[in-house]
């Protein structure tokens, strides 16, 4: 059977493997190997390709980041460090119209720095400031908006695992998706910020007015606030001020997690058993997804499909821009459905040829792509972070979450269109640093 032929199966295959709710990870393996067995005429070596990227992969030193990164995430928010950083956030700019959404978004890109999670940000800022909100005359739909838009955006700053995992499956450096990221993320929050300044202003009454924090106060907030700023600190400086590598960066900031987690009065069996086991759990998740998405890459490679979906989409002379466009929509719609891992994996051995092939820069596309599924993260039909926020809070309906979304997916398709049509925003970092090896 002709090898396209073979992939085009498999794909098929491994969706209604996916629909039957095997896991991911598990159906791109079986499709892998199965197809290349099929391809090869010979199942011994396919079962061997999963034996050699199993073992290259657990002992990859770029993956083992995301355990500890996972780590310093958990002890981080079981020492309570989310809701110092967001009451110091809400002492600054609570006193401004909008300054609670305005605050949320700011804690949301400072817990994101820690926890390296989009879900895990959404649904702790959930706990925290949408009770503030709500209490204090807030709508619901601008609370419930400010949420899932911010919390989104814990997969774009670093330190990132979706960008630990695109770095590794694509050989890109992690520290250049780190430094990459740096930018876009200062345009993210800026843009989220102007969004709901702007939504504030044709919207008044959503947004009450609130009373200006005293200097004691704010002095208050700052000592309570220092761990979660002093571990971000100390985590990016140390990267990207050559200090440590990344893999160490993250085992200190792990260590540093613990000990305010011990020193703060946090301590409980429970609740170190829930941090351990969480990131045992999602470790184990994750590793699973990787074997799997390298073992059906090397079948997709083999076989030769990606070579010839280049060669005729560049037979086609479509404008770049263009193709990306189509992959822009392909990549919103697959972030509404998929989980963002598992978004990216399965695409990955076709959209990462094509696009490298049409000229653009590897480490410019993570960015963008991630971008891409952070947006699809808030838009209908699902949406999980929107999801994560109703599971939570079941008195806010979705249809008040997803209209409260609508500026924030407006602030990223700005935010898109900024970063495609200006690409050495993302470049710049990386080249003044030093990182950048391909442009």
């Amino acid at each position: 059977m002709d090898p396209v032929l073979i992939v085009v199966f498999g794909l098929l295959g491994m969706f209604v493997l996916i629909a039957l709710h095997v896991p991911v990870g598990v159906a791109m393996a079986a499709t892998g190997l199965i197809c290349y067995g099929l391809m090869e005429g010979d199942m011994v070596r396919a079962f061997s390709i999963l034996k050699t990227e199993a073992a290259s992969n657990l002992s990859s030193l770029d993956l083992a980041v995301i355990p500890l990164f996972l780590l310093m995430g958990g002890f981080a928010t079981a020492a309570g460090m989310s809701g110092d950083l967001y009451r110091l956030a809400q002492a600054l700019l609570g006193h401004m119209r909008g300054g609670l959404a305005l605050a949320t978004i700011g804690a949301c890109a400072g817990f994101g720095a820690v926890s390296g999670s989009s879900i895990a940000t959404a649904a702790t800022m959930t706990r925290v400031a949408l009770p503030e909100m709500l209490a204090r005359g807030y709508s619901p739909k601008l609370a419930a908006g400010s949420i899932a838009g911010g919390g989104s955006l814990g997969m774009l700053i670093p330190p990132s695992i979706l960008m630990v995992l695109y770095a590794v499956l694509t050989e890109q450096s992690v520290l250049t998706m780190f430094a990459a990221a740096v930018v876009p993320g200062v345009i993210a929050v800026a843009y989220y910020m102007i969004a709901i300044a702007v939504y504030v202003r044709i919207y008044p009454q959503s947004a009450p007015i609130l009373p200006r924090s005293g200097w004691a106060e704010r002095r208050q907030a700052t000592r309570k606030g220092w761990r979660v700023v002093t571990l971000a600190a100390l985590v990016s400086g140390g990267i990207y001020g050559g200090i440590f590598t990344v893999t160490e960066a993250a085992a200190v900031g792990a260590g540093v997690a613990f000990l305010f987690y011990l020193i703060g009065g946090h301590v409980a069996r429970a609740s170190l058993t829930e941090v351990l086991s969480d990131t045992a759990g999602t470790t184990a998740m994750l590793f699973v997804i990787i074997i799997g998405a390298s073992t059906m890459s090397y079948f997709v490679t083999i076989s030769g499909a990606p070579g010839q979906l280049v060669a005729w989409i560049q037979a086609q002379e479509l404008p770049g821009l263009l193709v990306i466009a189509i992959l822009a929509l392909m990549f919103i719609v697959i972030g509404s459905v998929f989980d963002t891992t598992a978004g990216m994996v399965i695409t990955l051995p076709f959209v990462y040829p094509l696009v490298i092939g049409l000229g653009y820069d590897p480490v410019w596309w993570g960015l963008i792509m991630i971008v891409l599924i952070e947006t699809g993260m808030i838009t209908p039909p699902i949406g999980l972070n929107v999801f994560v926020l109703h599971g939570m809070a079941r008195e806010l309906p979705l249809a008040t979450i997803f209209r409260g979304v609508v500026p924030f997916i407006i602030a990223d398709i700005l935010r898109l269109a900024t970063l495609i049509l200006f690409p050495g925003l993302v470049l710049w970092l990386p080249q003044k640093l030093g990182f950048a090896s391909y442009f």
